[in-house]
């Protein structure tokens, strides 16, 4: 009875076919491991200049992913990272979304030249 009871939960709360939508994960840039959050913000420059949209945004999430890897005190590892170069990162995934490439492209400036100040 039981089972039957998570089954017809489990069938209620499943999408439909046509409602349900396909995410396919996003193109990688081709960077070495360990690349530092520079060097996915340069790789997204040059993705959008070649008009890859969909590897530029790989390249800004990858870039934030290295600014987010960080040492925080014990018991605020759930405070958010308030830097203004995670913040720029953001707004450049935000243009790039809205197809405003210039925008972008000058935002990512901006964070590239922050990034490779602090040697990231």
């Amino acid at each position: 009875m039981r089972a039957s009871l998570i089954l017809v939960a489990l069938l209620a709360a499943a999408p439909v076919a046509a409602d349900a939508q396909v995410l396919t994960p996003l193109p990688e840039p081709n960077i070495a491991q360990g690349a530092r959050a520079s060097d996915y913000l340069r790789a997204a420059q040059g993705s959008i200049a070649t008009g890859r949209l969909a590897e530029a945004e790989s390249s800004l999430e990858m870039a934030q992913t290295r600014l987010l890897d960080r040492s925080v005190p014990m018991g605020t590892t759930g405070v958010p990272d308030t830097s203004p170069l995670i913040a720029q990162i953001s707004q450049a995934r935000q243009a790039l979304a809205a197809h405003d490439l210039q925008g972008c492209l000058q935002l990512i400036g901006s964070a590239l030249n922050a990034a490779t100040a602090r040697g990231l």
